[in-house]
């Protein structure tokens, strides 16, 4: 019986041991498992190598590069390789190559190394490109000088120095504010794999984000040998990184800064809020110039800028009323109808008797309670059309611009492109507003005036953006045909080109009616309120135009000034615009507001700057 009990004893006893010892093997794993995940992470037997691909470029047609991705890197050091003996001159030479202090580098490392944590340690995260071509080439020499030694991992001796890896990317304006706010601006997030990427907001980074943004990361991935180099053979796997899509612009860097240094320079002299010019093939729709004096480095934007939405292109998302710059669409659009008869003339409602200085004074109109004048004085009691243009009548327009239905004058404003987007590739335009068919027939069956056909006819009581203007203005230079505004040229991926097709012209008026109303324009320019842009041997034509903002319902006395036209020699045809934002908004002086002596001026030096830098000739 005791014999029994004692084996029973010693059965207990060797299961308490062989309990103990898997026990303390459990925890013995655990803990090397814990070792493996914490700081103290071992170097995989095998590598992978990404080689991070970024977002694509932005070209200028004269092949400046406006905005481009660079690559961002992280330096770091395997602890338990390094020879502390040599942590001196490692801190110096790593010191010397990135411009870090070295005391820093070496601080840090001595505090990782006294807690014990002699794992993967990152010296910085914040590398560029060139910096870390020369620390890759700092590795290289370490290794030589043998400040990093072998390490047994899992049975592999290795040597694991200085690694050099790709972050992420960082977007970049080698010229600046040049081109904003066309370009638009990028901001950084961090994707799943912790990898840093920029993402498109306005402007064409927006637009054309699907494209930008079209990149494949490089991989290349095998077996690690004694220095930490990926062994080639065939276990590797390669694939070549692939940079998102280029944009070539149609714009030309040096026109677009000659552009931008006028009108920096007007927008000074006249205290305008902003200065928004165009340069637009006439034929082809190509921007040649996309220029605002209100421009900002995307690469250094204020936060309170952005919420205060200030970084819009407001060639497309600001609506106005244009004015005059109206009244030769409204007036095309009677002839188009032939609703005037060949050397008519309209009555122009001044007084009946000439003053002292010659002329029968300002014209009156009044429909309803209101009363329309003109600001030309004039020294005869009939109008042509031509007289109408030349010294941009109110009353002379309206009175042609009743003789259209309401759904006449509606689907011309239609047909020209007003109140709806001109199809430009740039993201966030607006529509504009202009009065319905109920409002513009108003009193049409009892024949009396309507004040909506009136009023709108001459750029008053509706909203356009600048590029509706543009490219309503294409029609006159263009035997009536209106082109579509692109910036784009084509987009290049991997090599091969996707051409941006323009979009076929549009016929608005008959070739006779659109060159008629050129002849006109050009006269305007020589005779009339656009004197100022005349000169010889190019063919300037356009129309003025001003209008006071409306604030609360009431017209204020701050103003938008505008010149639309064209300027052409023998085998060049431009559309042009200039709209001055409220000149002496930052200086008071208002007294040039009109357009003759605020966008006039400007465009007249946008011509010369095409004459100078080759895009037109004088010489025929």
């Amino acid at each position: 019986m005791s014999k029994l009990v004692t084996r029973q004893n010693r059965t207990k006893k060797l299961l308490l041991l062989v309990l103990f010892i898997l026990a303390m093997l459990f925890v013995i794993f655990m803990s090397s498992i814990g070792n493996i995940n914490s700081d103290r992470r071992l170097p995989s037997l095998s590598i992978k190598n990404t080689d991070i691909a970024v977002r694509g470029e932005i070209i200028s047609k004269d092949s400046f590069v406006l905005s481009k991705s660079i690559k961002l890197y992280k330096a770091t050091i395997f602890l338990k390789c390094l020879d502390q003996d040599k942590l001196s001159l490692f801190a110096k030479l790593f010191s010397i190559y990135s411009g870090i202090d070295q005391r820093t580098i070496k601080s840090k490392i001595k505090k990782k190394i006294k807690a014990g944590k002699m794992g993967t340690m990152v010296l910085s995260y914040n590398i560029g490109a060139k910096k870390a071509e020369h620390l890759k080439q700092l590795g290289r020499k370490l290794l030589q000088l043998g400040v990093f030694k072998s390490t047994k991992i899992r049975g592999h001796k290795l040597i694991i120095g200085l690694d050099i890896k790709v972050t992420g990317e960082k977007r970049v304006y080698p010229y600046g504010d040049s081109f904003a706010p066309l370009l638009g601006y990028t901001k950084k997030y961090e994707n799943k794999k912790n990898i840093t990427r920029v993402k498109g907001y306005k402007g064409l980074e927006q637009r054309y984000q699907k494209y930008l943004s079209a990149y494949k990361n490089g991989i290349l991935k095998g077996e690690r040998d004694l220095l930490s180099n990926i062994v080639l053979n065939g276990a590797t796997k390669q694939r070549y990184a692939s940079n998102g899509a280029q944009l070539h612009l149609t714009i030309p860097l040096r026109l677009q800064k000659n552009i931008e240094k006028i009108i920096d320079f007007y927008k000074k002299k006249l205290g305008a809020k902003e200065i928004i010019v165009s340069v637009m093939r006439s034929d082809t729709g190509e921007i040649l110039s996309l220029a605002s004096s209100n421009r900002y480095n995307p690469q250094n934007i204020k936060r309170d800028k952005i919420r205060a939405g200030h970084l819009g292109l407001n060639a497309v998302s600001y609506a106005f009323e244009p004015g005059s710059v109206m009244k030769p669409i409204s007036i095309s659009w009677v002839l188009q109808n032939r609703l005037i008869k060949k050397g008519e003339k309209i009555k122009a409602h001044n007084r009946s008797i000439k003053n002292l200085f010659g002329s029968f004074g300002q014209g009156r109109y009044k429909i309803g309670k209101h009363t329309i004048t003109d600001d030309h004085k004039f020294d005869k009691k009939e109008l042509t059309v031509r007289d109408i243009l030349v010294h941009s009548s109110n009353i002379g327009t309206l009175i042609l611009a009743q003789r259209l239905t309401g759904k006449q004058f509606l689907d011309g404003y239609k047909k020209f492109g007003f109140a709806t987007k001109t199809g430009i590739d740039v993201a966030f335009e607006q529509k504009g507003l202009i009065h319905s068919l109920r409002q513009y027939s108003m009193g049409e069956k009892a024949g009396a005036d309507n004040i909506f056909k009136a009023t709108d006819s001459y750029g008053h009581g509706i909203t356009t953006t600048f590029i509706q203007i543009l490219k309503a203005y294409t029609v006159f230079n263009n035997g009536g045909l209106m082109t579509t505004p692109k910036v784009v040229d084509y987009i290049e991926i991997d090599g091969e080109k996707i051409e941006i097709q323009s979009k076929k012209p549009v016929r608005v008026l008959d070739k006779a009616v659109a060159n008629h109303i050129k002849d006109i324009l050009i006269d305007v320019v020589q005779s009339g309120t656009g004197q100022n842009t005349y000169m010889k041997n190019i063919q300037i034509g356009g129309k003025t135009g001003t209008a006071s903002i409306p604030r609360a319902g009431r017209y204020t006395k701050n103003y938008n000034s505008s010149f639309f036209g064209f300027a052409n020699d023998n085998r060049n045809r431009y559309t042009i615009g200039v709209t001055v934002r409220q000149p002496g908004y930052h200086t008071g002086d208002k007294h040039n507001y009109y357009a003759s002596k605020s966008a006039v001026p400007v465009y007249h030096k946008i011509v010369k700057a095409l004459v100078v830098l080759g895009f037109l000739s004088e010489e025929n």
